[in-house]
């Protein structure tokens, strides 16, 4: 089957594009964002973040206001005001070609032209997801592309640790932020992954970041396995200490963000990512077991 694309509108996100084949839907925003604002398999719940309320904002002041709104968004790193949360409450443009779609928001006041790509399979609940970030302005700049993906609540998490030998060396990197109690009930910590669980009865928000050398992670929800897929560590400068992989949650959310180099790009320079979204069938809403992920997704 090929990929069936519409402009249909979403209730509470206006004007929309999804994506569809026989597999799964995925839709994205176009009269802000763009946010990927849901993506399931058929026959089962969205997976992710919905925030119609407008529960989480951020006044930006002389821009506006930011609204979180839920799903995937492209983000600019370092996290600073007012850059990091320049509110996305402009139309998006956008072009579909066969079973791709191009969106194209409006050049940012920091001269940053952001850009996202997206290419359904024809039969299979995958998709790719390319991101770029170009400095248009006349001077360089010092930033690091931010993909960010906002998830459902009540699911888990499961990172893959590092695993290489690297003799007298060290082999993983981990941050935390002031506010992740290193005792956090939803976050476990082994030798092979690093699990962390949403809980909506937790009120206080956690985080970590990962050298993640695996190139993925999982989140099992609403009996399918979100499996995001990313390039190799590289052994380049990213930021927060040189985490290429981070995971929010609060008692609302959780947040799989990948973070691309972080350093000085010339004006017309571009920086890209490149990511694989997957979804697994998970009938019983079973927590995500690496090896099981790894063969399905070709890790």
């Amino acid at each position: 089957m090929s990929v069936k694309i519409t402009e249909k509108e979403y209730e509470g996100y206006g004007k929309c594009v999804f994506m569809e084949n026989d597999a799964c839907t995925l839709a994205v925003t176009i009269e802000f964002g763009p946010r990927v604002i849901y993506f399931a398999r058929k026959g089962r719940k969205n997976v992710m973040l919905e925030d119609r309320e407008g529960l989480f904002t951020v006044d930006v002041e002389g821009y506006g206001t930011w609204r979180n709104r839920g799903g995937h968004r492209l983000w600019v790193a370092p996290e600073l005001l007012p850059e990091t949360y320049y509110p996305d409450n402009a139309p998006v443009a956008y072009k579909a070609v066969g079973d791709t779609v191009t969106f194209t928001p409006p050049v940012t006041p920091f001269a940053k032209q952001l850009e996202t790509v997206i290419k359904l399979d024809a039969d299979k609940a995958v998709a790719e997801v390319t991101q770029r970030i170009t400095n248009v302005g006349d001077k360089e700049a010092d930033f690091a592309l931010w993909s960010i993906t906002g998830l459902t609540d009540g699911g888990t998490a499961v990172i893959p640790m590092c695993t290489r030998k690297s003799g007298y060396l060290p082999n993983r990197v981990m941050s935390l932020w002031d506010y992740s109690d290193i005792n956090d009930p939803r976050f476990k910590l082994t030798n092979e992954y690093a699990r962390i669980r949403q809980d909506k009865f937790l009120p206080s928000a956690f985080k970590a970041g990962f050298n993640v050398e695996d190139g993925f992670a999982a989140y099992a929800v609403n009996e399918q396995i979100f499996v995001k897929c990313f390039g190799d560590y590289q052994f380049v400068e990213y930021p927060d200490y040189s985490c290429n992989f981070e995971m929010y949650t609060n008692h609302k959310f959780l947040e799989c963000e990948i973070l691309g180099e972080k350093r000085k790009y010339q004006p017309g320079e571009t920086t890209e990512v490149r990511e694989t979204w997957h979804l697994l069938d998970n009938e019983g809403d079973r927590e995500p077991e690496l090896d099981k992920i790894r063969t399905a997704v070709g890790k």
